[in-house]
């Protein structure tokens, strides 16, 4: 009966736990780079959440994380801003950065 799954993931969706090597790469990332903001992406049909980290120049880097909580807690333990992708967006300086990288020479 349905109302005995009440609260679970719904069937067939499964959340594995995060790799460490994900986390220690965005906390890498956080270290080696200034003005770092989180932003939560969330659960789609096709992928897991993801956290989306973006340097003040628009470079950006993503990896899956478990949850937005679990997002939320690694972005405070690094001292750093968290959003919703879907409350604010993508910041534009991450388009940017991604239009020189179209233009540079190879």
């Amino acid at each position: 009966m349905a109302w005995f799954r009440r609260g679970r993931e719904p069937r067939g969706v499964r959340v594995t736990p995060v790799d460490r090597a994900d986390l220690d790469y965005l906390a890498e990332f956080v270290r080696t780079r200034r003005g770092v903001e989180a932003f939560i992406e969330p659960r789609t049909t096709v992928t897991e959440t993801t956290l989306l980290l973006v340097a003040h120049d628009g470079e950006w880097t993503r990896r899956r994380i478990e949850s937005p909580e679990v997002a939320r807690r690694f972005a405070h333990q690094l001292s750093m801003p968290v959003y919703d992708v879907r409350l604010l967006g993508y910041p534009q300086r991450m388009r940017d950065y991604n239009s020189r990288q179209k233009r540079r020479p190879q």
